[in-house]
């Protein structure tokens, strides 16, 4: 292990010991909420895809310590102003604004010992980071109307294709022997989350240029509303012909895995899809190159 890196673990450790209660309060938050629950993940992700493209990334290192102490500053910055703001602490938001000074100051400590070459070919790791970021309420909001709306349409479109007899008002259905609602807990933007992430981690895997990458996570939403529908029909098509109970039942409540599983069954094969693709336009090009 060479001086650089051990130096850059002290940093890390010390960086870690100013915001070990920002860490604490980022723990706790993932404990308990549902949109959370992959932040304390991510770092382990972002490690492990470094360190599988060791040799890439460390091919050229060659310190840029104003530029890194510059990005530094700037984290410590938004650290500061997160644990200290009142307003940020009132709108729920000094969390985000804290933990993005975190990531932002550490990002900084890796671009001063190991320079830009190695910041660039670490670029996709470096940006994953930012998902240890918990979202702002109100593009958690936001995010959550927009997947109820599609959740609701798409449901409608179901209903109308097995059959199925209901009267609609919003986000409320009406159909024989009862009705459901559309809240925000059944959006499906925990699964939107996870699927994205997935998405993003396939598609740098898989895929090679921007475009072919760029159409994988345009997939995501559409299948994410897909997936959303499919469970919420499901439920009311066994509430209806075999038992009510199933509204509240097991399957509703904790059968997110089983759904989350028909996503990745909808999303693998648009990957391959797009990796042929991929793989035949770089042939085509090679061919009327030569």
């Amino acid at each position: 292990m060479s001086s650089r890196t051990i130096l850059f673990g002290i940093y890390t450790l010390c960086l870690l010991a100013a915001g070990v209660a920002v860490l604490g309060d980022l723990v706790a938050f993932s404990v308990g909420n549902a949109t959370a629950s992959h932040v304390v993940l991510i770092p382990f992700v972002v490690a492990a895809l470094i360190h599988q493209n060791r040799r890439s990334v460390f091919a050229t290192v060659q310190a840029a310590v104003p530029a890194g102490t510059a990005v530094i500053l700037g984290g410590l910055g938004l650290l500061l102003l997160g644990t200290v703001h009142p307003v940020l602490r009132l709108h729920g938001n000094a969390l985000s604004v804290s933990v993005g000074g975190l990531v932002t100051a550490w990002v900084g400590g890796f671009l001063a010992f190991y320079g830009f070459h190695a910041m660039r070919a670490a670029l996709f790791p470096l940006l994953f980071l930012g998902f240890t970021i918990p979202m702002p309420s109100v593009l958690v909001e936001g995010a959550t109307r927009a997947l109820k709306a599609g959740s609701a349409e798409a449901v409608a479109a179901l209903l109308s294709l097995t059959g199925t007899p209901y009267l609609r008002e919003g986000f409320v259905f009406s159909l024989p022997g009862f009705a459901i609602e559309i809240a925000d807990e059944c959006s499906g933007i925990r699964s939107s989350i996870a699927l994205l992430l997935t998405g993003l981690l396939a598609s740098q895997a898989f895929l090679r240029t921007p475009w072919a990458k760029m159409l994988v996570l345009l997939v995501v939403l559409p299948v994410t509303v897909l997936k959303n529908a499919i469970r919420i029909v499901s439920l009311v098509l066994l509430a209806t012909h075999v038992d009510p109970e199933f509204l509240t039942g097991q399957l509703h409540h904790e059968g997110g895995i089983v759904f989350f599983a028909l996503s990745l069954g909808l999303l693998i094969p648009v990957v391959l899809l797009v990796r042929r693709c991929e793989t035949t336009r770089a042939e085509r090009l090679q061919t009327a190159a030569s």
